[in-house]
């Protein structure tokens, strides 16, 4: 691999870790299983895992570079960490001939078949106007992970998704925009947004729309990255042609924290994007929908027993 300006990386690829030494070392071999001829390199960030993941990377891997944080930065924090060691984001920022043609956010929970980065590539080679792109998630079952496909969360959509409405309609163009559950999962379209569990985007891109947005711990901060890369002027798309194993949520499932953070993260992207131009009427709606539907969940989910340790600290790792 070479990273040096004169010959800048096609792909850089920055993977956020905690607590998924085995997931991790899965992922790394099918990353390197994949390189297709491409000059690429891998950073791991890992946000004070207590297993041996920093351990095995360094044991396993010694061309993959390590940041091994001594506190949880968080999801996108963690990312820019990644980023920036790639020289995005950093100042001065160096010239787009001397930064990697692309960046890829990638989860440990996730493992590539063999042509998935060339195919990828290939894809933004022939979609110039594609700032982000990201393949079918598919997780073990077989079943689509139905976040590697999304609309922004508007008003509209959001209270739809909390009505529930495209579950009982998830055939409809007008309440199923949440997940896009009425396209074909096998249809290449341009979407709103994709999963940072698999984020392809252009370093140009990067340059353009900036860093994550700190703002956010864990979920939401991949939409926010999109809406700003579209604002931009960019495409973001979504290409079935490439399916990626996603185990999903192995470090952060049975988080009580965690949850607290997905309607967190519901109220910072919606505050950011729209609260501003929402009526007043509908604003109280989607707050409120949040505030009630968001605590019902977390209180059901208690009454389940569902999570490992509920009053546990969020990872700030895969979703």
């Amino acid at each position: 691999m070479n990273d040096t300006p004169s010959n800048p990386l096609d792909l850089a690829i920055v993977i956020v870790n905690y607590n998924t030494s085995a997931l991790l070392r899965d992922c790394l071999r099918s990353v390197f299983a994949s390189t297709g001829g491409l000059r690429l390199a891998v950073c791991v960030v890992d946000n004070a895992s207590p297993d041996d993941s920093v351990a095995v990377v360094r044991a396993e891997f010694p061309a993959v570079r390590v940041i091994a944080n001594r506190q949880n930065a968080g999801y996108p924090a963690a990312n820019n960490q990644g980023l920036r060691a790639f020289g995005f984001g950093v100042d001065p920022t160096p010239g787009l001939a001397d930064l990697p043609r692309f960046a890829l956010l990638l989860n440990p929970d996730t493992v590539l078949p063999p042509a998935a980065l060339s195919e990828m590539l290939a894809f933004m080679a022939s979609h110039p106007r594609a700032g982000a792109a990201g393949p079918k998630l598919v997780r073990r079952d077989g079943s689509l992970d139905k976040a590697c496909r999304r609309s922004f969360p508007t008003p509209t959509t959001s209270l739809y998704h909390l009505l529930k409405l495209d579950r009982l309609f998830p055939h409809s163009s007008r309440f199923a925009r949440y997940d896009l559950s009425y396209l074909s999962p096998d249809l290449v379209t341009p979407v709103d947004a994709i999963v940072g569990a698999f984020m392809l985007v252009r370093g140009e891109a990067i340059a353009q729309a900036g860093l994550l947005d700190e703002t956010f711990f864990m979920y939401g901060e991949d939409l926010d990255w999109a809406k700003r890369i579209t604002d931009a002027g960019w495409e973001v798309w979504y290409n079935p042609q490439v399916t990626v194993l996603h185990i999903k949520e192995a470090a952060s499932r049975h988080s009580y924290k965690a949850r607290v953070e997905f309607y967190r993260a519901m109220t910072i992207f919606y505050n950011k994007h729209y609260r501003a131009t929402t009526p007043l009427w509908l604003d109280w709606l989607i707050r409120g929908g949040v505030w009630f539907f968001g605590g019902l969940d977390l209180f059901m989910r208690r009454l389940r027993g569902q999570y490992r340790n509920p009053a546990g600290q969020a990872q700030g790792a895969p979703r």
